[in-house]
């Protein structure tokens, strides 16, 4: 049986290798809280064996984060650095890879005024814009993990004893990355991507016109653009170089056609928004836009996040989950939409991913939109999934057929 150690030292081999993929004289950011330093500096050794030029650590410290919320001045949550944001555009147009360990406490900004919370994400948006378009077309190589910490783990393993909790979450991360006893994750990986792309091919070849979703409080149909694209598992930055910007992952997705979305949605799970829970989520769409919306708890965030602009109403993004996927199966709410996403099918308010459609990666925001993918600031998945979800899918004939029966596939 492996140690701790050498499952720790498996998954950040894993994320090196298979994750951001780092070349030889590749640079590297990586995005982490304090909380994970000692995964962190193996990650950071990991990269340079296998041949970065440069590794810069970024840590982040959620106590810090809260102490802005309640004590900086008002026009602080307006402002986000220009210098920052330069920074992270030159660094990706040398060719730098991501990493970002993506842990937010669920609980971190519980009392503060919500507003503060949207506007800064807002500003941070609007500033980095530059350097989204090369995360969002894949330009460079980028990476979304997980690593414990102690909030979190207290939030999701709260039925264990406190002295348990944080061990039971790198045995969950674990599983979930397929980093297990005696075996080679790496590997274990290439053959999870090649399932992955089997159901991709499968949903291109069928080049469905819309899909029907029905389940309990869900009855909605979502047309799909001409010349849209499923991707999954991975894909190649624009140097060729093949990377998984999710880890774990679990899902085949695509854009919907901007104002071809009808009917009722209802979440099945919780959503953490920025350090904030929002619970029982219900949208009613029109034509592609939200007209009506409401949630059990949390709903003035909500109401924050279809605020951010024009495109925050309208659905970038639709991904299919089976619901015996592993994550799903481990029957744990992880309050983390970068696992919690894996185990559900759902769909992303926000912008569309340009890859997503055919040509995507090279068109303009206008030619976009004129393509029926959606642009804006922001991009927020929620949670739809279920056993009881069935899925039909509509074919350029117009005949119809099940895609989704009882949460998995047909």
């Amino acid at each position: 049986m492996s140690d701790f150690s050498t499952l720790l030292n498996s998954y950040a081999d894993l994320v090196v290798k298979v994750g951001v993929h780092i070349q030889p004289g590749q640079s590297l950011i990586v995005q982490a809280p304090l909380e994970t330093a000692e995964f962190t500096r193996l990650v950071v050794a990991k990269a340079y064996e296998a041949g970065a030029k440069y590794v810069q650590v970024d840590w982040d410290g959620e106590a810090i984060t809260r102490i802005r919320y309640e004590k900086a001045a008002d026009d602080s949550f307006d402002y986000y650095p220009k210098w920052h944001a330069d920074m992270l555009e030159r660094f990706a147009e040398e060719g730098g890879a991501l990493l970002h360990i993506k842990v937010p406490d669920p609980m971190l900004l519980k009392g503060i005024d919500g507003s503060k919370v949207s506007r800064a994400v807002k500003a941070a948006a609007i500033a980095r814009q530059g350097f989204q378009q090369y995360t969002r077309n894949n330009r460079i190589t980028w990476s979304l993990i997980k690593a414990p910490t102690r909030a979190w783990a207290d939030k999701v393993f709260a039925d264990l004893p406190e002295e348990e909790r944080v061990q039971a979450m790198w045995d969950a991360v674990f599983q979930m990355n397929r980093v297990t006893d005696g075996e080679d994750a790496v590997a274990a990986w290439q053959d999870h991507i090649a399932h992955l792309k089997e159901r991709q091919n499968a949903m291109n070849a069928k080049r469905y016109k819309s899909l029907h979703y029905r389940a309990p409080g869900t009855d909605l149909k979502v047309g799909l653009p001409e010349g849209h694209l499923w991707l999954g598992g991975g894909d190649y930055n624009e140097a060729g170089v093949y990377f998984v910007a999710n880890m774990p992952t679990e899902e085949i997705y695509s854009m919907p056609l901007r104002t071809a979305v009808n009917g009722t949605v209802t979440s099945t799970m919780p959503l953490n928004l920025n350090g904030r829970l929002v619970e029982g989520i219900r949208l009613t769409f029109k034509d592609g836009k939200v007209v009506s919306y409401e949630a059990s708890s949390g709903e003035e965030h909500l109401a924050s996040l279809l605020e951010t602009d024009e495109g925050a109403s309208y659905l970038g993004e639709i991904a299919l989950v089976p619901h015996d996927s592993p994550i799903s199966r481990m029957n744990r709410i992880f309050y983390n939409t970068g696992i919690d996403e894996n185990a559900s099918c759902h769909f992303a308010l926000g912008s569309a991913y340009p890859v997503n459609i055919e040509g995507g990666a090279a068109l303009s925001k206008e030619e976009l939109l004129s393509r029926g993918a959606n642009v804006s600031l922001t991009h927020v998945d929620f949670m739809v999934g279920s056993a009881e979800l069935d899925i039909d899918g509509e074919l350029e004939d117009g005949s119809i057929e099940p895609v989704f029966r009882q949460g998995n596939w047909v």
